[in-house]
């Protein structure tokens, strides 16, 4: 991965997300119920907790359940609910080991088309459809890995120059205008909610 991810919004975490194929995964599983960047900043913790520069499928996958979710507990918190999504973390890693030798990479490396790169990104564990639309988006445009059809199979995510999800934030100026978008989708189905 060469691309200079810009989602955390600080350069360490940021500077493994960009390097590291399997940060990134862990980083898009924590993006919910809390700010994207601090779901995307949740790699680099958990790499610094565990001593490491980097996320070791393996190693998580073989971590004693309660010490990691301790290692995601201790403040700050890596999430708003460090315990599920430290048993979360590890359920893909888990998955990672068994489907691809812990090489988060092999996810996509060798898919034909975006069609089958969704489906693998669908079958991870905490991965629904629009986690794997989101994250196919994210491959896509910001990481050079572009099988035939993948912006069809990334949906509405994969639309050129919008601005829907971290697939499309390159900075603070990006970040809020996702942000934006996330809120007049929240106003509108409030609305629609009332009525």
């Amino acid at each position: 991965m060469d691309a200079q991810l810009r989602l955390a919004q600080q350069p360490e975490a940021d500077e493994l997300l960009s390097r590291s194929p399997l940060a990134a995964l862990v980083g898009m599983l924590l993006d919910q119920q809390v700010p994207m960047e601090w779901a995307f900043s949740g790699p680099r913790t958990i790499a610094d907790r565990m001593g490491s520069d980097d996320l070791d499928a393996h190693e998580i996958a073989a971590h004693d359940p309660e010490a990691f979710a301790e290692l995601l507990s201790t403040k700050p918190a890596v999430h708003r609910y460090p315990g599920s999504m430290a048993g979360r973390v590890q359920k893909l890693c888990q998955y990672l080991v068994e489907h691809y030798d812990g090489d988060a990479e092999a996810l996509w490396r060798d898919a034909t088309s975006g069609r089958e790169l969704l489906k693998r990104l669908n079958d991870l564990p905490g991965f629904g459809k629009q986690k794997a639309q989101i994250f196919l988006a994210l491959l896509g445009k910001q990481l050079g890995v572009a099988p035939e059809g993948w912006r069809e199979a990334a949906g509405d995510y994969g639309a050129p120059d919008a601005h829907r999800s971290v697939a499309d934030i390159t900075g603070p100026e990006s970040l809020d205008r996702v942000r934006a978008h996330k809120q007049e989708l929240k106003r509108a189905a409030k609305e629609a909610k009332a009525k």
